[in-house]
């Protein structure tokens, strides 16, 4: 009983809480004076900060039933401009729709590092859509503005290098996201002179990157990510620098997701080493599959695939069942990758291949797929055992890719891609 109560007494308290700073959020709406406006949006933000779990799921449903527009004004505007289509009714319209939620979202923005705490309110409620599908509206408000104040030209664009402050080391240290960074030494390798790392900042986040991508120079289009991370390998000589390598992009803030900074951070890079090395010839990726290996369990089925292309998908994924004994999860080793024959080492490629070029396109394709080839790229070649790594070996049975940037393709395949077809090198050909 006594627990009981103590939670009934949280639960009253918690909703104070929320009460308060939703008093908060609609004295912020009507405020006129700018500097009552500040006090107000930092009472608002530090209150929101202040918020257990359960209290923010309640404010955040707050923000979706209370700060909607106005229906009745919405039809009466929509009626108005249909009978009239004027740009004076037009832009009462755009008023009447446009959800307060906005306004407020913006006039917390106005408080120095408020862009700050929209992402990071934004952050907390990204995890709750899942199991919230009313917030949807909340979401969608929040990704409207974000998009608009993280325009790639509002970005600024930043070599990082082993003299850049070691807090910003720190953080790329503790964003990478695709291959691990292993303490300073590892880090000290990937800023040598034959590796690039290059970040996105925004002039309101001044001291915090919110993605960053790192290059290697070499002399040939990479099949492997060991040597490009191997923190003991000596550096290349600058005359061998022909291909620029983009192996690993990161973000660094989570509650930007969804917010296109990846495809114009990859454009703007390598704009900026054609510049400053002029003799590179060509600008590719190593990339891993993250979604081979589950793909390969469910089934491995691909929709719409022509007859002889389904057959041939069959046949592979026969042949890779039969090599591990019926269990696919043993391709989950580097030991018993190296041992397959060669006719079922074919048929993971195979399947690869079919997997990368006809199910990318659709929304349950491969994440980074689906980044490169929306971003212009083409897929260029399979890499078999090229990611030896645990993560490597579990998510794609060691399977990586390369994707070549043609920059002055890049329109062309994208717009490709948008109508549903992969661009590929004669090399994926042969394997479909």
């Amino acid at each position: 009983m006594f627990e009981d109560l103590k939670r009934a007494t949280a639960r009253a308290g918690a909703d104070r809480r929320v009460r308060a700073l939703l008093l908060l959020c609609r004295r912020l709406l009507s405020e006129r004076g700018e500097a009552n406006s500040v006090a107000i949006a930092r009472q608002l933000v530090a209150g929101f900060a202040a918020l257990e779990e359960d209290a923010r799921a309640s404010f955040f449903e707050h923000l979706a039933r209370d700060f909607d527009p106005d229906p009745q004004a919405v039809v009466a505007s929509a009626q108005a401009y249909a009978r009239e289509p004027t740009a004076e009714h037009l832009m009462q319209l755009t008023r009447d729709a446009e959800p307060p939620r906005q306004e407020l979202l913006r006039r917390i923005n106005r408080l120095p590092g408020g862009t700050a705490h929209i992402v990071a309110m934004r952050r907390a409620l990204l995890p709750r859509l899942a199991t919230q599908p009313e917030l949807a509206a909340v979401e969608a408000d929040f990704l409207h503005l974000l998009g608009s104040w993280f325009n790639p030209g509002f970005l600024r664009l930043q070599r990082v290098d082993w003299h850049s402050p070691a807090q910003l080391l720190e953080q790329l240290i503790r964003h990478e996201a695709v291959h691990a960074v292993d303490g300073w030494e590892d880090l000290r390798r990937r800023l040598q002179p034959d590796r690039r790392c290059f970040a996105f900042f925004h002039p309101q986040l001044p001291d915090e990157p919110l993605i960053f991508v790192e290059v290697a120079l070499l002399p040939d289009m990479p099949a492997a990510i060991a040597p490009l991370i191997d923190k003991a390998s000596e550096p290349q000589p600058p005359a061998s620098y022909k291909v620029a390598a983009f192996y690993s992009i990161s973000n660094c803030q989570p509650g930007l997701r969804g917010v296109s900074l990846g495809n114009f951070l990859i454009k703007r890079v390598a704009g900026e080493l054609q510049r400053e090395l002029p003799r590179l010839r060509g600008f590719c990726t190593l990339s891993p599959v993250p979604g081979l290996a589950r793909w390969l369990r469910a089934g491995a089925l691909c929709e719409g695939l022509p007859r002889q292309r389904a057959q041939r998908l069959a046949l592979a994924r026969q042949a890779l069942l039969e090599a591990c004994g019926g269990e696919l999860d043993t391709l989950a080793s580097a030991e018993a990758l190296h041992a397959l024959t060669p006719s079922a080492a074919q048929a993971l490629q195979r399947l690869a291949a079919l997997y990368l070029v006809h199910a990318s396109t659709g929304a349950g394709g491969d994440p980074v797929a689906r980044f490169h080839l929306d971003n212009g790229a083409r897929l260029e070649r399979l890499n078999p055992l090229g990611d030896l790594s645990a993560k490597g070996l579990r998510q794609s049975f060691g399977m990586m890719v390369n994707y070549l940037y043609d920059l002055d393709k890049a329109e062309a395949h994208h717009e490709q891609f948008v109508q549903g077809t992969v661009a590929h090198s004669r090399q994926i050909a042969a394997w479909l």
